[in-house]
């Protein structure tokens, strides 16, 4: 019996996969995603109560609305939402299926996962970047006590608290600990908040600090962590402080070494930017496209949902052109 090829293999359920997929309903594709955790996982292991900052009505997909409580919805929200997306356009989706092994067979990829194999004629990567941390290389880095996903103020009462970094979730995370009872301790990287932070986060974050409710060391960067302390590395010199948990809100970055692995060339500018096109996001490898935050490389505080959504049917429109393109070619043969 004759192995089925699917004409499209999406990688990656999160919001802009989701809209792939009901692309591909619409256009009666026979397609497959797959996810190595749950549904719209990266918004799953956002924090317990974090707010978007996108409005409901940018992150819709699907034709199917977003009410939520407030112009901006809360993660459990958008989770909800997300879920009622999936079911309402019963989207093809297996989750808890990470990609193992990607090889090409002249004009089909073979798609090996923890699970099953696929083949497929074209690939979506819409993996985001949220599954990888930026490590700092440290020693201690990897002892339980260190986090670098946050998701609940309560185990944290009471507890001696070093918040790495200054960008929106390192305040976010210092200030919500702060009024939870932590003591919460910043280590700074550059000489000052970051200016990028959410305009109703910033004064508050900077009075915390100004007032010695939040002890911040600025131009400070970490040097060692041991089970009951951390070494600062300060303009003073370093400082040994007391400590119970590091939470280490210094970024993520996309599964750069995936995308070489399928073959995608990286950008040599120190931004690793995939090399595709801008008009139908198909990389140099051919039938394999970017969907979503995973196209900008290191850059990803410039992509989002609300301006990724569109990605979907470029894409989409791109393959079903080559489909009619090949079905034209076998009529006139």
């Amino acid at each position: 019996m004759k192995e089925k090829i699917l004409d499209l293999l999406i990688i990656g359920a999160g919001p802009i996969g989701l809209a792939c997929g009901i692309e591909a309903e619409k256009a009666s594709l026979d397609y497959m995603i797959i996810e190595k955790g749950t549904l719209v996982n990266s918004l799953y292991h956002f924090p317990t109560n974090m707010t978007f900052f996108s409005t409901s009505v940018l992150l819709e997909i699907g034709e199917v609305p977003f009410i939520s409580h407030n112009a901006k919805p809360t993660r459990r929200e958008s989770l909800e939402y997300y879920n009622r997306v999936y079911q309402s356009w019963n989207i093809k989706a297996r989750f808890y299926e990470e990609v193992i092994d990607v090889s090409r067979n002249q004009k089909i990829y073979l798609v090996q996962t923890t699970k099953c194999r696929y083949k497929t004629k074209a690939i979506i990567v819409s993996t985001g970047f949220y599954g990888l941390p930026k490590l700092m290389n440290i020693k201690g880095e990897d002892l339980p006590k260190v986090k670098h996903y946050y998701d609940d103020p309560h185990p944290y009462i009471g507890q001696k608290v070093l918040v790495i970094g200054a960008a929106n979730s390192a305040c976010d995370v210092a200030l919500e600990l702060f009024h939870k009872g932590a003591e919460v301790t910043m280590a700074v990287r550059k000489d000052q908040i970051s200016p990028r932070v959410k305009y109703w986060i910033k004064p508050n974050i900077e009075n915390r600090i100004k007032e010695g409710s939040i002890k911040a060391y600025f131009n400070t960067t970490v040097d060692e962590i041991t089970p009951d302390s951390v070494i600062l590395n300060t303009p003073k010199g370093h400082l040994h402080l007391d400590n119970d948990w590091i939470l280490a809100m210094t970024g993520y970055q996309p599964n750069f070494d995936f995308l070489k692995k399928l073959g995608i060339e990286l950008s040599d500018d120190g931004l690793l930017t995939p090399k595709h096109n801008k008009d139908t996001l198909e990389t140099n490898m051919p039938n394999i496209y970017l969907a979503g935050v995973i196209s900008a490389g290191l850059q990803t505080s410039k992509l989002f949902i609300e301006n990724t959504r569109v990605h979907a049917s470029m894409i989409l429109k791109e393959i079903l052109r080559k489909k009619k393109a090949r079905q034209e070619k076998s009529l006139v043969q």
